[in-house]
């Protein structure tokens, strides 16, 4: 309900006396004296209508009503001298001396309310719309973000154990408040707003939504969080067979970077049977273009197999060769900016390095603000590479010699080299996309940068190793 006290007595015309409620308590129901009992929701005002004589009786009466009575707001037509003194000395709320008659209170109070709760289910109808519409297109993390929005406020969804799932607003910084009051522990809890609701119920609970309103006394709020928690209900127990789609991508993907016999194996079960395949990289200015998406599009024009995978916006995949510059018009074209990295063709079995090359042409393209660059446009590269011959290359890939195992071959220490340098020095990227804890990869650097007496904390001793890998490869 969005009327309060205050406004309930300007809309009548009243005067407002002020007594154990707040004027901003939200107004949930109206009664009349005879058939008042209790107070229907202690975080709510009850309007209880009557004459100024029999408001007097019941507030000086002992009988079981009183003191509920007491916590409630009186209103009458009358304002006389008995009536003020009984509400001073009671401390109760009243609004006294409205236009209209004792008769008219009553029907004029609840048609009202009945306005306004019109008003509030109309706005709860209308927020839940946005809210579906949200569980479509992010799931359970689109729908608390829109709620915390929407209730102006946070939100915190645990599952059945306490742990998070997910949380918007500030709903990270509240993480503990939510748990102790989802779980019931002996915790002080900071905030008095806070509303449980349950994602399904009894032995088929499946979360707990926690939301904070920054209206302490907000109907809206609760109404909202409670289908809210019903569509999350349906969200969580429902398979998504485009995430379960997209998974399955991403750890195809792992297995072509990983390389070899099985990546080509894969690449055949796949539909594939190329021998060779040109890695890139798209992404849009805009947060509001789905990539992915678009990407699945085009494929789906060219005929060509879905051989890519999203991460925070970024797709990445390989291509026919032949499918490249079908694609690079395509993005040249899109009414959005968009940026494309593209590698070079590489062999079925090694494309980690033809990976590694389009997401440099990307960040190159995001940084130029081009559309489309190639990696073997890049200057750097082209001018060094392009101009020599097998023998200045074989020269320049020999600085990787001592990264060879026993039997010869560049193992571990060279593609830990190479991952390093494909995500520009990061350590937690690196170590993710090897697999491995960040000591693990701390001590391989050290030991490449021993065995090649280079730092790769300097920017000339970098360019050199990563001129020797494209070399190595070339």
């Amino acid at each position: 309900m969005s009327r309060d006290i205050a406004s309930v007595a300007r809309s009548v015309q009243g005067r407002l006396v002020e007594g154990r409620l707040d004027a901003g308590t939200r107004v949930d129901a109206v009664v009349g004296l005879d058939d008042f009992s209790v107070v229907g929701h202690p975080a709510f005002a009850t309007l209880v209508v009557a004459p100024a004589r029999a408001a007097v009786a019941a507030l000086t009466a002992e009988d079981e009503r009183t003191e509920a009575l007491r916590h409630a707001v009186i209103v009458s037509h009358g304002a006389d001298t008995a009536l003020l003194r009984a509400l001073d000395r009671t401390g109760t709320t009243a609004i006294v001396g409205t236009s209209a008659s004792d008769a008219l209170l009553a029907p004029s109070l609840t048609a009202l309310l009945a306005v306004d709760q019109a008003a509030e289910d109309r706005a709860v109808t209308s927020a839940m719309k946005v809210l579906t519409l949200a569980a479509r297109r992010g799931g359970v993390s689109g729908v608390v973000a829109e709620l915390a929005h929407r209730i102006d406020g946070w939100a915190v969804l645990l599952d059945r154990h306490g742990q998070v799932i997910t949380s918007a607003g500030a709903g990270g910084l509240h993480v503990q408040d939510a748990m102790a009051v989802a779980l019931s522990r002996p915790v002080r809890v900071r905030h008095r707003s806070l509303q449980v609701h349950t994602v399904g119920s009894g032995e088929d609970l499946s979360a707990r939504l926690v939301v904070s309103p920054r209206t302490e006394s907000s109907s809206r709020a609760r109404e909202l969080g409670s289908q809210a928690a019903a569509l999350l209900d349906l969200v969580l127990r429902t398979d998504d067979p485009t995430r379960t789609e997209r998974l399955g991508r991403a750890v195809m993907i792992d297995a072509l970077l990983a390389g070899g016999p099985p990546a080509v194996s894969l690449l055949r079960m796949w539909g594939v049977h190329e021998s060779s395949l040109t890695a890139f990289a798209l992404t849009a200015r805009s947060a509001s273009v789905e990539v992915e998406r678009l990407v699945s599009h085009w494929l789906d024009e060219l005929g060509a197999a879905h051989i890519h995978t999203e991460s925070h916006g970024l797709v990445t995949g390989f291509l026919r060769d032949d499918h490249v510059d079908a694609v690079a018009t395509r993005v040249e074209a899109y009414s959005s900016a968009m940026f494309l990295g593209v590698g070079a063709p590489a062999p079925t079995d090694t494309l980690a390095g033809s990976a590694a090359e389009a997401r440099h042409a990307v960040e190159s393209a995001r940084a130029e603000g081009r559309r489309v660059v190639r990696y073997r446009s890049i200057p750097t590269i082209s001018l060094v590479l392009d101009r020599l011959d097998d023998d200045d290359a074989q020269r320049i890939a020999r600085l990787l010699d001592p990264l060879r195992d026993a039997a010869g071959r560049h193992g571990e220490l060279t593609e830990t080299l190479r991952v390093f340098l494909a995500e520009n020095g990061a350590w937690g990227a690196t170590a993710e996309r090897l697999g491995v804890h960040r000591q693990t990869l701390t001590a391989r650097i050290h030991r490449v940068e021993s065995l090649l007496g280079l730092s790769l904390a300097d920017a000339d001793d970098r360019t050199a190793a990563w001129l020797a890998l494209r070399a190595l490869h070339a």
